[in-house]
C-alpha cells in the first residue's frame, strides 16, 4: 500500500480522476492565492451570497482570482463541501486556507481581517488607497 500512496493514493474509489476528488479540488484551491467556488462567474453571479463574495472582492480591488462555478460541475459541487466540510456555496480560500462563505466574508470585510489577510497575499487592499483620499480631504 505504501507505494500506492506515494503516487497520491486516491485510495480505493476508483474515481480518482473526477473532478470532485480531493486531489481535484486540492489542486483547485492551491492553484491561485485567491480562489472562489460560486454559483456563475464573477461577471454574472447566480445567487445573491456569490454576488456578495464578487462584491466585496471588488471593493477591495482583488481582480485577480480563480472562481469556479460550481453549477457547471456537479461533482465539484459536492466535492469542495466534502474537502471544506462546509455546506454552502459561495466557498472562499486564501493561499490555499478556506476562509469560510460569505457572511465570513463579509465579518472580515467589516472588521477589517480581510485587508490584513490580503497583505499577507501580498495584495494590497484598494480600501487602503480609499480612507487615505479621505483624509486627503
Amino acid at each position: 500500500a505504501a507505494a500506492g500512496e506515494a503516487e497520491g493514493g486516491s485510495g480505493g474509489d476508483g474515481g480518482g480522476g473526477s473532478s470532485g476528488s480531493r486531489e481535484a479540488v486540492e489542486r483547485l484551491v492551491r492553484e491561485h492565492p485567491v480562489v472562489v467556488f460560486m454559483k456563475g462567474s464573477p461577471a454574472q453571479p447566480l445567487c445573491g451570497f456569490s454576488n456578495a463574495v464578487v462584491q466585496i472582492l471588488r471593493l477591495h480591488g482583488v481582480r485577480d482570482y480563480r472562481a469556479h462555478d460550481v453549477l457547471q460541475d456537479a461533482d465539484l459541487r459536492q466535492g469542495i463541501k466534502n474537502y471544506s466540510n462546509w455546506p454552502t456555496i459561495p466557498q472562499v480560500y486564501l493561499n490555499g486556507e478556506f476562509v469560510g462563505g460569505c457572511d465570513i466574508l463579509l465579518q472580515m470585510h467589516q472588521s477589517g481581517d480581510l485587508v490584513e489577510e490580503l497583505k499577507k497575499l501580498g495584495i494590497r487592499s484598494a480600501l487602503l488607497d480609499a480612507e487615505k483620499d479621505q483624509d486627503k480631504k
